[in-house]
């Protein structure tokens, strides 16, 4: 993978570096190193739990983790996290950076969830302004966020105050309109945001369709913040035309790596691209095995561990193993489940 392509005004887009309109705002160490476009597992709600996460960092170590994404109580008069999501909370994982992101709504609630963070162990912290599930909710959390475009000046200034770490936002191109993001791009800028992580459609579209990725290398030219791009990242041809195409300082995948977790190590070179059905097939079985292991040490009893295993199943798109895939959904016992396993090839 290449090195980032330079912004317009040659700033590369990796760079560290303070917005032009706000000269006194130090920026905080990012968290990856600076050497290479980092690759990044993405928050994903009900998948990257803690187990995940440290599978992940054992096998193909991502350059940086987030945690799912930890729902901010605005009601709670002192409690904005919960105490399960405060466990949870570290600066690194297994070595690897981790980021924890907040979703909620209210600059009040969001400032003492960021503060508890902090109190926690956090040195990286993420608002997500992305999930589309959250839009019609009356707190407009998450992407629903982008509807009241005037209600974030006050939430990202105040957040940034408070925020001692790295501060990065993910969102979606816009609510309904894909180029809403270049009229939030001097927001950021101008308070000090350290990155953005863009996936480049719509709230309103949730996953139908494709990522526009045009918008993204759009956004690369016209920030001098470090973009980092997600969205139909599923091969290596995705990932390193994304990289070239697009200047991002990095990707963050999400569902791609979640079937095929050997992609990070695809995108450096250190496995095959496109590798024959045999190896496809090892990979998949010492996956469901680890993560049958790992679910067994976190979440309790055999009924909910194969219904998270067959949450993850839920990701393969992979056409020579459909079959193979939906016997293994049907299993209703962990020996039933097992012995499809062990017959995949």
């Amino acid at each position: 993978m290449r090195t980032p392509a330079a912004n317009a005004d040659n700033t590369s887009v990796g760079a560290v570096g303070a917005p032009a309109a706000s000269p006194a705002i130090v920026p905080s160490p990012l968290p990856w190193q600076q050497d290479h476009p980092p690759l990044m597992l993405a928050p994903m709600q009900g998948l990257t739990n803690q187990a995940m996460r440290r599978l992940f960092i054992d096998w193909v170590r991502p350059d940086t983790v987030f945690t799912e994404f930890m729902r901010v109580n605005a009601s709670a008069p002192v409690h904005r996290l919960s105490a399960t999501d405060l466990r949870e909370i570290d600066s690194q994982e297994g070595g690897a950076p981790l980021v924890v992101q907040l979703i909620g709504h209210g600059r009040e609630a969001l400032v003492a969830a960021a503060r508890s963070a902090q109190a926690a162990g956090a040195a990286h912290i993420n608002l997500n302004m992305g999930c589309p599930y959250g839009r019609m909710t009356s707190g407009l959390t998450g992407g629903g966020m982008l509807r009241r475009p005037e209600l974030l000046e006050e939430i990202i200034f105040a957040l940034r105050a408070v925020i001692t770490g790295s501060f990065s936002v993910k969102l979606r191109a816009g609510y309904d309109d894909p180029l809403q993001i270049f009229d939030l791009l001097p927001l950021f800028e101008t308070a000090g945001v350290d990155f953005l992580v863009l996936h480049p459609r719509t709230v309103a579209q949730e996953y139908q369709g494709l990522a526009d990725h045009a918008i993204t290398s759009r956004v690369v030219r016209q920030t001098r913040l470090p973009v980092i791009a997600n969205g139909d990242i599923r091969t290596v041809a995705d990932g390193a035309r994304l990289l070239e195409e697009s200047g991002a300082a990095g990707l963050m995948l999400g569902r791609g790596a979640i079937a095929d977790p050997l992609l990070f190590e695809r995108l450096r070179g250190r496995a095959p691209a496109e590798p024959a059905r045999p190896e496809r097939a090892a990979m998949l079985r010492r996956y469901l095995q680890e993560l049958l292991a790992r679910y067994g040490e976190l979440f309790c009893g055999e009924t909910q561990v194969l219904s998270k295993v067959k949450g993850v199943l839920a990701t393969f798109v992979d056409a020579d193993f459909e079959h193979a895939v939906r016997q293994l959904r049907k299993a209703r016992t962990m020996p039933a489940f097992r012995a499809r396993l062990a017959e995949l090839e």
